[in-house]
């Protein structure tokens, strides 16, 4: 018997009773299982929980682990939820990927379940130099001063950092990975990250300093704003969780705020209602440019956007157009 099986034995005999109908609807999906599958149990598995951390471990491990991804294409990290097979999943791994600083509000319940039963767990945004949200008079969410901004990955300096952390936890915590296979893998991923930084300030070099005020569906892009010097003048939704709603003060402020600074441009992430955001061009009159982005999801292959440096340079051209208006 392999480390990593060994390891998921020991696991499953140790689970605490309120894991079993977890656990049996696991064992049955494993006894429908072909012979060629159920040998596959003994391969090394990582569980990560969205998908764009999904995509970065799966461009990190090839074909050394089975990685799985929790997150379906074009969802909302923020309100997503897990099957009784899907947590099982979480608590048989070798290792779970994770956003953590509250993003998977419904899931990160199930991580602390895996952690508990000896499962080894990586916080990738807790690693990741975090930020805060500002004060609600500096263009934060107000309500959440001090709070940790979650959205690490629009800044792809920080996603470069925390690649390389979780190719180290990969080959602690993952049995019969080959790490020599794990770096090289790593290395032409990091390269890829600082290729698109450096594409990324060039693009918006072409937005003046007047133009480099965003407005969003909610607070997502504080980290992005950072790296490359924007200012988050609001949001619609005045929280960096897509569950808060706006009232009409909210919206009366971002308006007053959007009209001093004469935006006329909302980014709105695709995978959320644009009824929101389209509220702003009745507040405001009309003439209000509502942009789509994929901010906090991948989509489908095939649709655009379905790998995190995809995501990061469509959003990128998006938001460069929709500011300069070319």
């Amino acid at each position: 018997m392999s480390r990593t099986a060994a390891k998921r034995r020991a696991r499953a005999g140790s689970a605490r009773p309120r894991h079993l109908i977890a656990g049996l609807l696991a064992t049955a999906t494993a006894v429908t299982a072909t012979a060629c599958t159920a040998t596959d149990d003994d391969r090394p598995s990582i569980v990560v929980t969205t998908n764009i951390l999904g995509d970065v471990t799966r461009e990190m491990v090839g074909d050394e682990a089975d990685v799985t991804v929790l997150m379906k294409p074009d969802a909302d990290p923020h309100s997503f939820g897990l099957s009784a097979v899907q947590a099982a999943e979480l608590e048989h791994a070798d290792l779970v990927v994770y956003n953590g600083l509250g993003l998977e509000e419904n899931v990160l319940r199930h991580v602390e379940a895996a952690r508990e039963s000896g499962v080894a767990t990586f916080a990738a945004g807790e690693a990741a130099d975090p930020l805060t949200f500002r004060t609600a008079d500096d263009g934060g969410p107000e309500g959440e001063e001090g709070q940790p901004d979650p959205h690490f990955w629009t800044d792809p300096d920080r996603m470069h950092k925390v690649t390389g952390l979780i190719a180290d936890q990969v080959i602690e915590h993952v049995d019969s990975v080959d790490p020599g296979t794990i770096r090289a893998n790593t290395d032409r991923y990091l390269k890829q990250l600082t290729d698109l930084t450096d594409w990324m300030q060039k693009s918006f070099g072409r937005v003046s300093p007047d133009h480099r005020a965003l407005v969003t569906n909610h607070h997502v892009f504080g980290y992005l704003a950072d790296r490359f010097g924007f200012q988050v003048i609001g949001a619609v939704i005045p929280s960096g969780s897509t569950l808060a709603s706006p009232s009409s003060s909210d919206l009366r402020s971002l308006t007053k705020a959007m009209e001093g600074a004469g935006v006329r441009t909302v980014f709105a992430d695709s995978s959320q209602p644009k009824r929101l955001a389209e509220v702003l061009r009745t507040e405001m009159g009309g003439g209000v440019r509502v942009v789509e982005l994929h901010s906090e999801s991948l989509t489908a292959k095939g649709a655009g956007a379905d790998t995190y440096l995809r995501m990061m340079r469509v959003n990128t051209t998006a938001m460069v157009t929709g500011l300069t208006g070319d």
